[in-house]
């Protein structure tokens, strides 16, 4: 059965807005980011959020945030790299939709985040090598694995329309 939502789950900088873009356009449906809400919601950065208000506040804003998606049917929705580790918002989201984790490596994260202060959770670069080993476990709850390497965005989005028939 071809599934009405799409979750992108995985690792900061794993390409999933520009993913969701993607295959969202190819199945003419619409793209949601979930970090993109959380700032259009709160006027701010989430690296500010997180400065400001610090993380437990951002994660009750990004629940919210999966809450209101929830009625939406025919998108691709772009989580936050965290997102998929909270287990309330795992349940929901793999009740919802069909999560897809996109794997991409250390390497290729590492190669892709400046060292700008935009990802909060990507300062200390020895700290985020750790969160990433720490979330593999959860996001290999998604319901489809897609091992991303260096593939383009509209290569991965082919690959998910591949596997899920569309």
């Amino acid at each position: 059965m071809i599934p009405d939502k799409i979750y992108l789950v995985g690792f900061m900088a794993a390409g999933k807005t520009t993913v969701a873009r993607s295959l969202a356009t190819r199945l003419s449906w619409r793209a949601e980011d979930v970090d993109e809400l959380i700032e259009a919601r709160e006027r701010r950065t989430v690296s500010e959020i997180f400065a400001r208000a610090g993380e437990p506040y951002f994660r009750s804003v990004e629940r919210e945030i999966i809450q209101i998606l929830l009625p939406m049917r025919h998108v691709v929705i772009a989580t936050g790299g965290g997102t998929f580790v909270e287990p309330d918002n795992r349940g929901a989201i793999n009740l919802d939709g069909l999560s897809v984790w996109l794997d991409v490596p250390i390497e290729v994260v590492l190669s892709r985040i400046p060292a700008d202060g935009r990802r909060p959770l990507a300062a200390d670069r020895a700290q985020m090598e750790r969160l990433y080993t720490s979330r593999r476990a959860a996001y290999a709850l998604a319901h489809v694995h897609i091992d991303v390497g260096t593939a383009s965005a509209d290569e991965i989005a082919e690959q998910i329309a591949d596997r899920i028939g569309c």
